[in-house]
């Protein structure tokens, strides 16, 4: 199944594979979407189209759906089988160069908010309807599409799928035994998409399904080995720790991320998609209640509101997280409640918005959102075997199996490819710890360990 903005004219579409062979038999056309209905969303409370749909994702929590009945009633015509045609007189995609017209503008109380403006309870309100609508319409394309195929086991794809709120909800409540997403489900996923197709389906190639996938960990891009480290760091006059038993550095690192450091981890090749996975990521202490905030403000330069996600041991997931059916997450696609063992009920003083931020509700702050849910990796030795070392000896010192999880990247930046990206990252931010394969560099040994935020921005021509 897959619910996208825009393919060629298909929205939405849904078909069987069989063996080598994929038919696909139904789909939603242009200018009916989902995905473009979102967006219309997202550039309405002041987000960028295409990149900032995640951030309403991430904001829903702090509201309330109030507008539910109103997208429902006056946007669009909700069929049973998920289908749906919007009125296309709210909305100016087609004819104009702004996602909503007018007529949304009154609908929703006002113009679109100012991008880099203050969030009001309208936008957190806005984006708990939108992604309630949102579900259930996932809800109801799936319960659909099993009734027609009659399968126990889908596989999602389309930018939509990257909504992995919803994808929780059809795992939770959703008619399959099991779902699998597309790591890179946006449009870079097409590149995969046209391989597959030419070398199974045109070629007649044989294919079998096999366990846990054959995406591998989805880790496809580029390595770089430890000489052209060396010589890179060299020429920048860094200073670097090489360690060459694992083991010792595993230690090293996990001695530094217990005193609350922020690490830059970059190791192996890099992942497909959009979601770091232990790869080029920057980990930290799950457990710390200072750890959101200083990741957020200091470290990625982004929104407060921003939610973390966690990385978790596979074996130990279901002690931290109510896992729907005990699957994993490998891809980091699916949200999860945080278990009731791990969950504290502090007083929240009946907390609205953005305020919500200020309670603690789990013995994981740092990567519990606050409606008690959490976008998990979980992470297995087959796919990760290096990040899962890490994890296990952390987790042997501190008796915590998780992780925070975050893009090594800074708002506006893509995520790091190679060393020299990775350094200047670590050298333009405050973090702490930089480790390359096998070279750890710290922050307060470095020639110039002053932050130079202004500069680095610059260069990316960020706010």
């Amino acid at each position: 199944m897959t619910i996208d903005g825009v393919g060629e004219w298909a929205t939405a579409s849904y078909g069987v594979g069989r063996g080598n062979r994929i038919e696909l038999g139904h789909e939603l056309r242009f200018p009916h979407s989902l995905g473009l209905l979102y967006s219309a969303f997202t550039y309405h409370t002041g987000f960028t189209v295409n990149t900032g749909e995640y951030k309403l994702m991430g904001l829903a929590p702090y509201g309330e759906p109030s507008y539910v009945d109103e997208i429902f009633n006056k946007l669009l015509d909700l069929k049973d089988d998920g289908s749906f045609r919007l009125d296309l007189s709210y909305f100016n995609y087609c004819r104009g160069l702004t996602m909503t017209a007018k007529r949304f503008d009154r609908l929703f109380g006002g113009p679109p908010r100012e991008p880099e403006s203050p969030l009001t309870q309208r936008e957190m309100d806005l984006a708990a309807s939108i992604q309630k609508v949102t579900e259930e319409i996932m809800l109801r394309m799936a319960r659909h599409v099993h009734r027609e195929t009659g399968m126990t086991k889908a596989c999602l794809a389309g930018g939509v799928a990257l909504n992995c709120v919803g994808n929780g909800r059809i795992l939770e409540d959703g008619p399959f035994d099991d779902i699998w997403i597309q790591p890179a489900a946006g449009d870079a996923g097409g590149a995969l998409g046209a391989a597959l197709f030419i070398w199974h389906q045109l070629l007649d190639n044989s294919r079998e399904a096999v366990r846990p996938d054959q995406q591998g960990g989805s880790l496809l891009g580029p390595r770089f080995d430890s000489d052209e480290i060396s010589a890179f760091l060299e020429g920048e006059g860094a200073v670097a720790h090489r360690i060459d038993d694992p083991d010792e550095l595993d230690d090293r690192i996990v001695s530094l991320i217990e005193d609350e450091k922020v690490v830059g981890l970059f190791q192996g090749r890099m992942e497909f998609g959009p979601r770091a996975l232990g790869c080029r990521s920057i980990i930290g202490d799950a457990r710390s209640r200072a750890m959101q905030s200083v990741m957020n403000l200091k470290i990625k330069f982004r929104e407060s509101f921003r939610p973390f996600a966690p990385i978790v041991l596979a074996e130990h997931a279901k002690e931290v997280f109510d896992m729907a059916g005990g699957l994993d997450s490998p891809y980091m696609l699916i949200v999860s409640p945080v278990a009731e063992s791990v969950r504290l009920h502090e007083d929240n003083g009946n907390a609205a918005g953005l305020d919500k931020l200020k309670v603690t509700r789990s013995t994981v702050p740092a990567i519990t959102h606050v409606d008690h849910s959490a976008r998990v990796q979980t992470v297995d030795r087959e796919r990760y075997p290096r990040l899962h070392r890490l994890m296990t000896r952390f987790h042997e010192r501190t008796g915590c199996p998780v992780l925070i999880n975050t893009s090594f990247n800074v708002r506006g930046e893509p995520i790091v490819c190679s060393p020299d990206h990775a350094y200047h990252c670590f050298m333009g931010t405050d973090m702490d710890v930089l480790v390359l394969e096998n070279h750890l560099l710290l922050k307060t040994e470095q020639p110039d360990g002053t932050v130079d935020r202004e500069s680095y921005l610059s260069k990316f021509e960020l706010d």
